[in-house]
């Protein structure tokens, strides 16, 4: 009973991440968007914790992989999207870009769930595409290029070593 409780804190913080990022949809969604804009860095916060927990605890698991990914599409592709969209002006460039990005960032993380890289990222990490959007958006600022240009990186060939 208690391994299985000690397997599921690394889950709960996952799950943390996840809310934030469902929060940060429905603050933007009400005008919120430097609140937003707040969640997804929280988000960030926890997936590192998630992670490190899980294996400080040696609990690493294969469930906990693929939570960890459903939630970061959510928090780092689907809200700093969301965000972006809500303060950039209407065109063509600004569609394409909300779209792309989390296409890419879901292709990206499908790549990397089913071929994972032993110390180093194939292609920028959701997470740091994501928080560069979230970071214009609490500024109110926003840049169709930089979205797609980051949206691109996500599933670019360049390896970027792990921290």
């Amino acid at each position: 009973m208690f391994d299985q409780a000690i397997k599921a804190i690394p889950n709960l913080f996952t799950l943390g991440n996840l809310l934030c990022g469902v929060l940060s949809i429905t603050l933007n969604m009400s005008g919120f968007l430097e609140l937003a804009s707040i969640m997804i860095f929280f988000s960030a916060t926890l997936d590192v914790l998630d992670g490190r927990i899980a294996r400080k605890l040696n609990v690493n698991s294969e469930f906990g992989v693929e939570l960890d990914s459903l939630a970061d599409i959510v928090s780092f592709g689907v809200a700093p999207a969301l965000l972006f969209h809500s303060i950039a002006a209407p065109s063509i460039l600004t569609s394409l870009a909300f779209i792309l990005f989390p296409m890419m960032g879901a292709l990206r993380l499908a790549k990397f769930s089913a071929k994972p890289t032993i110390g180093y990222f194939k292609g920028l990490p959701i997470p740091a595409a994501g928080l560069p959007l979230a970071g214009m958006g609490f500024f109110s600022y926003s840049n169709p290029w930089i979205t797609l240009i980051l949206a691109i990186l996500m599933v670019s060939p360049i390896k970027i070593k792990k921290l």
